[in-house]
């Protein structure tokens, strides 16, 4: 396992954790199309223009990595990136925001489940109570102490089952990449996620026009986008590099605390007491995870 991919994975997590609350404001100020229009194009050019500063053979290079990682993972990672920006573009509310959120979050669990047909994974029992666990502690750190009737969630559903349905998409098209990026090109040293992020800007820029109808475009939802554009291609990047040659499995367990270090960082800087339910949520975010790293063997690399 080479060390470094495993430490910008979790390099990855703590960007993607600190990044929510610029996130919630410059989609508060251009609506959710719009600031993911506006981010991944940035970061597309970002990180495409650093790439060939270091190499000026870079696009060749990206475009030399086998055809199933470029068009497989590329295609997953330009879909994740639309369809969780269209769900959370068709919330009709706060309260369905979060139930979209809990949905997407689907997806450190999916990725170790994954991992055991795709990469030929084991597990022992201790992944079934491990998974529930994190998944409860995820929809106690997102809910932040509101209480979600059960009774509601099949007229949520019902209400906007296309939101909810490419939230879900969302969750296993980036599941689904995280294994398969390590199947399909894991031992070469470089990636093509610049390029993938650039595509999946362009997209969005397509399916929202950059209209912004009830939206803002003020200095500092500029700055916000900016500074999000810097960090986008940086923890993807890192991410997929993590997948294709770290520890998966510790990475990957890890990932189920992305919504508990969010939440904790946005607390922080708002200077806000986090709710108790939040507390009883991180204890589960961390026995779930531990249980899901402990559980599940990767064959060597």
């Amino acid at each position: 396992m080479n060390l470094r991919a495993t430490l910008g994975g979790l390099l990855a997590i703590v960007l993607w954790s600190t990044s929510v609350a610029l996130a919630r404001s410059v989609s508060s100020q251009l609506g959710p199309l719009n600031a993911g229009a506006v981010v991944y194009t940035f970061g597309g050019m970002v990180g495409m223009g650093w790439c060939l500063a270091r190499q000026p053979a870079a696009i060749r290079v990206m475009l030399g990595l086998p055809r199933r990682y470029l068009l497989g993972c590329g295609g997953l990672f330009v879909f994740y990136t639309a369809a969780f920006f269209f769900a959370l573009g068709l919330a009709e509310d706060h309260l369905q925001s979060i139930a979209l959120g809990l949905v997407n979050y689907l997806w450190p669990a999916l990725t170790v489940l994954f991992s055991l047909p795709l990469l030929h994974a084991r597990a022992s029992w201790v992944l079934v109570p491990g998974t529930l666990l994190g998944l409860g502690g995820m929809a106690l750190v997102l809910s932040q102490g509101q209480s979600i009737p059960l009774a509601a969630v099949p007229e949520t559903l019902g209400r906007n089952p296309v939101a909810f349905a490419c939230a879900l998409a969302a969750a296993v098209s980036w599941a689904l990449y995280s294994n398969l990026a390590r199947r399909w090109a894991g031992a070469r040293s470089t990636g093509a996620v610049p390029l993938f992020v650039l595509v999946a800007g362009v997209l969005l820029v397509a399916i929202s026009g950059l209209r912004l109808e009830g939206g803002r475009l003020t200095i500092p939802a500029i700055v916000e986008a900016g500074l999000m554009g810097l960090t986008v291609p940086i923890a993807y990047a890192c991410w997929d590099r993590a997948m294709r040659q770290g520890d998966m499995r510790l990475v990957s367990a890890c990932s189920y605390l992305t919504p508990l270090l969010s939440t904790l960082v946005a607390a922080a800087y708002l200077r806000v007491t986090p709710p108790a339910g939040l507390w009883l949520g991180c204890a589960a975010l961390v026995a779930g995870s531990l249980a899901s790293w402990w559980a599940v063997e990767h064959p060597a690399a």
